[in-house]
């Protein structure tokens, strides 16, 4: 499903990535875009401009545990019918129903048990997807490992007559991990399916580069008729296809294990969640109708130049909005939503969220107007999470692998109660960095651990005031005897110099003692 093998690389030197986010948003924007199904342009505005000016650090993410017993859960849907059912994946290749009335149903609605390559951690029944049309077709789409070899394969599901269809399948015999199988129907009603690099550590296919394979790739297929031969149909503007020896129903390239993304039902971009091999995890965000975009691996794991990568002379590459490293306690990026829930629309409507299968940290992101993006860790998920999923009216629910369990997601406004100033002098290759550190709240903190993580290029050669650690790119700021009180409105000042290869910018997210802080100048 989502786990790698730790394989720990040293920095590289910077590419060239392709234009910021906020540019290709709206150079975008002034180009047609795919007819959308699920909303029209005027609710999307509507959605758009909804979004609240709640700063990310004063929110805070609860979970309920609503179910239990699920038996390795995998994905999570819900039908626009009008039922407010969840329909639930399970490894072993059933699907299983919850309704907030009933709770969960003992009898699966779907069973392709007989179907289903379950072997190692990552093979299995791993996604699912019903398209617009559901409450009429009864028809939904599978994304599984299928015996007897483990390839990764799509297939359709037709309720009224318990038939199973492949539709396309991909060989993955080597290896049994990064098999994705995110399904999703985009807003231009085409499906979108997502399928790591065929395994192992560190592409040894190059499968993330070629375009002869759909190993390390997101595909875009026309799922509502069958073209000649195959079961479906290839769109027309699909990037590839007219590419000589490239396969069509790509859409994107250049991916590691992009285990979950999804779409923003308000402006149609898409959000991936792309596992790394050990060094750095990723969120990508893209533009809508943005199809041909190399997303790196295996030249680059997140922002770094992965050492004996798969590098070709002057191709672009687009660039994440959020890396993280194992060093934070996470392994493995769970990719989630954008919020666009009615019951917190006023906190969190149209912020991504995600979480990570290890750490159980709740990300929280936001495009911040000027091209970059707010971030904040905002609280925890339960203990391996999988997936996260919305009903049809948007709210939020994760399940969580083992023990199995089935929980909402809720939000809340908590006022962090720390704050962190900083003041940066760079020159050439060096910079320094001086941190206030403010106590928000009403009680003393009474010995104190700052985390934060740095840019890519900076290696911290001393430090002032604290006892600091740096483990990758995260730095752990203890405090020093003299400072460990710090009474209610007090504050301390830290700071520490650090070398870096071009990128001088300061921290842009804290936690002190687990809890996000505001951040100031």
């Amino acid at each position: 499903m989502h786990c790698h093998v730790y394989d720990k690389r040293r920095p590289g030197s910077r590419r060239r990535w392709t234009v910021p986010l906020l540019l290709a948003l709206l150079l975008t924007a002034l180009a047609p875009l795919p007819a959308a199904t699920a909303d029209t342009a005027s609710t999307r505005e509507e959605k758009a401009a909804a979004a609240p000016s709640v700063p990310l650090p004063s929110l805070s993410a609860t979970t309920t545990q609503v179910a239990s017993g699920l038996r390795r859960p995998t994905a999570l849907v819900a039908p626009d019918d009008g039922t407010d059912r969840l329909f639930i994946t399970e490894k072993s290749g059933t699907v299983r129903v919850y309704h907030p009335d009933t709770g969960l149903a003992r009898t699966p609605i779907v069973d392709i048990t007989p179907a289903v390559d379950e072997s190692g951690n990552e093979r299995g029944l791993l996604g699912i997807a019903l398209p617009p049309d559901f409450a009429d077709s009864q028809d939904l789409y599978l994304a599984y490992t299928a015996l007897p070899d483990g390839a990764v394969t799509l297939a359709r599901y037709r309720l009224d007559e318990s038939r199973l269809e492949v539709l396309l399948s991909q060989e993955h015999a080597e290896y049994n991990n990064h098999n994705g199988g995110q399904l999703a129907f985009g807003p231009d009603g085409n499906l979108y399916w997502s399928i790591g690099d065929g395994g192992g550590s560190g592409d040894p296919f190059r499968s993330g580069q070629r375009l002869d394979t759909l190993l390390g790739k997101i595909m875009r297929i026309d799922v509502s008729r069958a073209c000649g031969s195959l079961a479906y149909c290839v769109p027309s503007d699909n990037p590839f296809v007219d590419t000589p020896g490239a396969r069509g129903e790509i859409w994107l390239y250049g991916l590691r294990n992009p285990w979950r993304f999804s779409f923003d039902a308000a402006d149609g971009s898409m959000w991936i969640g792309d596992v790394g091999q050990g060094h750095w995890e990723e969120i990508d965000h893209l533009a809508p109708g943005r199809g041909g975009l190399n997303l790196g691996w295996s030249c680059y794991e997140g922002l770094e130049e992965f050492a004996g990568g798969d590098c070709a002379p002057g191709e672009e590459y687009t660039e994440p909005v959020l890396t993280y490293s194992p060093y934070t306690g996470g392994c493995s990026v769970i990719g989630g939503h954008v919020y666009r829930g009615r019951e917190y629309a006023d906190l969190v409507g149209g912020t991504y969220i995600a979480t990570d299968y290890c750490s159980s940290t709740v990300w929280a992101l936001r495009p911040d107007g000027s091209g970059g993006y707010e971030q904040a860790e905002i609280g925890e998920m339960p203990t391996q999470v999988t997936s996260v999923g919305t009903t049809a009216d948007g709210e939020f629910y994760v399940v969580n692998d083992l023990p199995g369990g089935l929980h909402k997601v809720s939000f809340a406004r908590e006022e962090p109660t720390c704050r962190v100033d900083r003041t940066v002098t760079a020159w050439g290759t060096g910079m320094t960095v001086d941190l206030t550190v403010t106590n928000t709240g009403d009680a003393p903190v009474n010995g104190w651990t700052l985390e934060f993580p740095l840019a890519l290029g900076q290696t911290v050669v001393s430090d002032w005031n604290t006892d600091l650690t740096q483990l990758s790119n995260v730095i752990t700021a203890v405090n020093a005897p003299h400072n460990a009180v710090i009474a209610p409105g007090a504050s301390v000042t830290l700071g520490y110099l650090t070398g870096h290869t071009g990128d001088a910018s300061p921290p842009v997210r804290f936690t002190l003692d687990g809890d996000a802080c505001a951040v100031g100048r």
